[in-house]
């Protein structure tokens, strides 16, 4: 026997594919916004984060420090300048201001969480100065979970960054311990920039640098190579805890000792990894010490996919709304309605080969 269309056959077709659709519009339509686990934590430290964006917003004023709405177009105080004798790289301006968001600090935290970190648990952190709304969001993360932090930070900064000499990353940390915001200090400061040696500022900016740690009693890594800050981090970290009893590393930014070269940038995806990556060529690096010891990495690079994964905004014109985003709230399907629908589809089609038309056996062609 073989299918032979009719007109019955066509305005079947026409009920199927008419209840199909209506039954896809109903699914699509019916959807809803579900809250996601740790809702209220996360709530928490997305408005640490703009309590601190704040905090640092109204000390430049203080100053009289400009703030630049063209670079800077939320006002957030929290983006440097194209280039000052302290800036130690290119950067993106897109992903800075991509970065001014105080939700990044719910998303820290839910990696956090993943991660399986508890509170009062101790992670190792490397912060840049490339990414100050960065390092809060780790900050604010941080102290809702009510965690332990051995940070390393570096001075210098990318395009765009905590660039400004007289505001550097280690003011910004130091203000916002002052006004009891966040309960963190770095345990040091590296030079940052190239071979974290800050080679290439040209003397002014090395002179800035070494007035603001001499100023602040900052306490600065003593190495002269990448190899000695990759042993001198190491060291700094383990003289706290063993390394491998550490539940996290975090590293903000593309800090050459903390991720490695640029034949390193492969082995971790921004976000979080938890497993440990195939090693390729490239140097050593603090961030494949702790993954070879199985600890969770944390890589926070890359910001406009990290905000795009996420539903953060792009470039945003002002500061974000807090709760924005796929970590707070997701649209999700009713799988009731879609089973339902998915079974009277499969009824009617079922139906359909039942009554189809099929040429009995006595229609046939007895020459065959």
């Amino acid at each position: 026997m073989y299918w032979k269309s009719s007109n019955k056959s066509v305005i079947y077709y026409l009920v199927l594919a008419v209840f199909s659709l209506f039954g896809m519009y109903l699914v699509e339509h019916f959807r809803s916004e579900n809250m996601q686990e740790h809702y209220s934590e996360k709530i928490e430290a997305s408005k640490l984060s703009l309590k601190a964006f704040e905090e640092i917003k109204q000390y430049k004023e203080s100053k009289g420090k400009r703030i630049n709405l063209d670079f800077d177009p939320s006002g957030s105080g929290l983006i440097g300048e194209f280039f000052t004798p302290v800036t130690s790289n290119l950067g993106v301006i897109r992903a800075k201001q991509s970065s001014i968001n105080p939700n990044f600090g719910a998303l820290v935290l839910e990696y956090l969480i993943q991660a399986g970190i508890q509170k009062g648990d101790t992670v190792a952190v490397s912060l840049s100065g490339s990414f100050p709304a960065l390092n809060i969001a780790v900050y604010s993360a941080a102290k809702t979970l009510e965690l332990k932090l051995v940070i390393i930070s570096s001075m210098t900064s990318s395009q765009w960054g905590a660039n400004d000499p007289d505001f550097l990353w280690p003011d910004m940390e130091k203000w916002l311990y002052t006004r009891r915001i966040f309960p963190y200090k770095s345990l040091a400061y590296s030079w940052g920039g190239i071979e974290d040696q800050a080679f290439g500022i040209p003397k002014e900016g090395s002179k800035n640098l070494q007035n603001s740690a001499s100023i602040n009693s900052l306490p600065m890594l003593h190495s002269r190579n990448y190899s000695e800050s990759l042993e001198e981090r190491i060291g700094l970290y383990s003289a706290v805890i063993p390394l491998s009893e550490y539940k996290a590393y975090i590293n903000v930014g593309g800090g050459t000792v903390s991720v490695g070269t640029k034949k390193n940038s492969a082995e971790f995806s921004p976000g979080l990894n938890l497993k440990q990556p195939v090693i390729r060529d490239g140097r050593d690096s603090v961030m494949r010490r702790f993954a070879n010891l199985g600890i969770p990495i944390i890589h926070l690079v890359r910001v406009e996919e990290l905000a795009i994964q996420n539903g953060f905004t792009i470039q945003p014109k002002k500061i974000p709304e807090i709760g924005e985003g796929k970590i707070f709230k997701r649209s999700e399907y009713d799988l009731r309605l879609a089973t339902i629908v998915l079974a009277g589809i499969l009824v009617l089609l079922y139906v359909f080969f039942k009554r189809d038309h099929f040429i009995e056996e006595d229609d046939r062609d007895e020459s065959l």
